[in-house]
């Protein structure tokens, strides 16, 4: 019985190594299932991304018009405008003008609706961090600034005002002058007083290479200013897109004035201005074309004068507060002295004068300082006035606007 009862236990214990090595092999195989799925998914991972890396690129195009049976008109960034079929996926609501959507490269078929996006170039003129002037560091110009801020400042913060007298604020205001006499000195305090966006752009970055796309930036800007409203645009130099038009000239020449007109159409087209206000500002007022310069369009028209011995003195006495002067230093004589500067060679006098206390190892500037600034500034403005800039010294800016 023993040796009977030995092998029965001996078949039992087989039995029960057999089993855990069975479930043994059962998890493994588990196991590598798993491991191959997760393989699997990998594989198809890389080979999308080697399909992704060696297809052909699309092509970005906007909408222009959803024709009948299943066409689009589309306008390709790559330049030709084409009327292509679109994917059955894509619903037809997707597709209206204005809307950006993707184009394979080989049929040119629409593939993708892409969402909607703002041009990255429009947005960088976006001013986020506002330039640290103010008001009470602009002298002599008391009042521009007190013009400048009631068509700019007012409408912006108060329209109340405007309704109850039951007038409409003028939508833009021009800054003419010779230069260096503050124009843009006085758009950054605008931009730094006023509550609103600030969008600053320079005319000539307006005038691009294919045809349109001037004329595009223009309305990207002004919707732009529309979403973000109250908003402040700003236009540096905006005789390199508005000069007066001609009728013989180059393509490019034509390019510019399709710009302007669109300048002009959004200035004073179906599209209102309520919250949105134009600084423009130039120093060749005489160029510009008349059809910007009319009431309804740049309204105010404010003229930046070189400063008057009152001016250069207050101009003088902002330039040095910080500075530390001499008893001898009176600045009514220098501002008697620099007759005919502008504000940016009064600067220039005071960071002179700086200079040569400095290469004297003086920390206080002297009235000899000052008198030896003044004819460095005044030898270089005579050489300036002989050559290029004798134009500023005798237009007269009254013949070419009306206030």
């Amino acid at each position: 019985m023993s040796e009977e009862s030995s092998f029965k236990n001996d078949e039992k214990l087989k039995t029960l190594d057999l089993e855990e090595y069975v479930r043994y092999l059962e998890e493994k195989l588990r196991e590598y299932e798993d491991e191959k799925r997760k393989l699997k998914l990998k594989l198809k991972l890389y080979k999308t991304e080697i399909e992704k890396l060696i297809s052909s690129p699309l092509i970005e195009a906007v909408v222009v018009k959803v024709l009948e049976n299943n066409k689009v008109l589309v306008k390709s960034s790559s330049g030709p405008t084409l009327i292509v079929d679109y994917l059955p996926s894509i619903k037809k609501e997707e597709l209206y003008p204005g809307r950006y959507v993707a184009l394979n490269q080989r049929g040119s078929t629409i593939v993708e609706v892409l969402p909607d996006r703002e041009d990255p170039y429009v947005s960088s003129m976006e001013v986020i961090e506002k330039p640290n002037v103010r008001y009470s560091d602009i002298g002599g110009l008391d009042t521009q600034i007190m013009e400048l801020r009631e068509v700019v400042e007012l409408p912006i913060k108060n329209p109340e005002l405007f309704e109850e007298i039951g007038i409409e604020p003028p939508k833009g205001v021009l800054l003419y002058g010779p230069p260096g006499c503050g124009k843009t000195l006085l758009a950054k305090a605008v931009a730094r007083e006023s509550d609103a966006v600030f969008i600053s752009v320079v005319g000539s970055e307006l005038v691009q290479k294919f045809i349109g796309e001037g004329a595009r930036i223009v309305r990207e800007i002004f919707e732009l200013a529309r979403r973000k409203a109250p908003a402040i645009v700003f236009i540096d130099e905006i005789d390199s897109i508005a000069a007066r038009r001609i009728d013989i000239g180059t393509s490019g020449e034509r390019e510019v004035q399709r710009t302007l007109m669109q300048l002009l159409a959004e200035l004073d087209g179906f599209k209102p201005l309520d919250r949105i206000k134009v600084i423009a500002a130039t120093n060749r007022v005489d160029i510009l074309d008349p059809a910007i310069l009319r009431p309804g369009r740049l309204d105010r028209l404010i003229e930046v004068p070189p400063p008057d011995e009152n001016g250069r003195f207050e101009i003088l006495k902002i330039h040095t507060r910080r500075m530390k002067l001499a008893e001898d230093v009176d600045l009514w004589e220098i501002a008697s002295l620099t007759k005919g500067l502008c504000g940016a060679e009064l600067k220039a006098i005071v960071t002179e004068a700086g200079y040569f206390a400095i290469r004297n190892s003086r920390r206080i500037v002297c009235r000899e300082d000052f008198i030896k600034a003044i004819e460095k500034i005044m030898s270089k403005k005579n050489l300036r006035d002989s050559n290029i800039y004798n134009w500023y010294n005798y237009v007269d800016y009254s013949k070419y606007v009306t206030q």
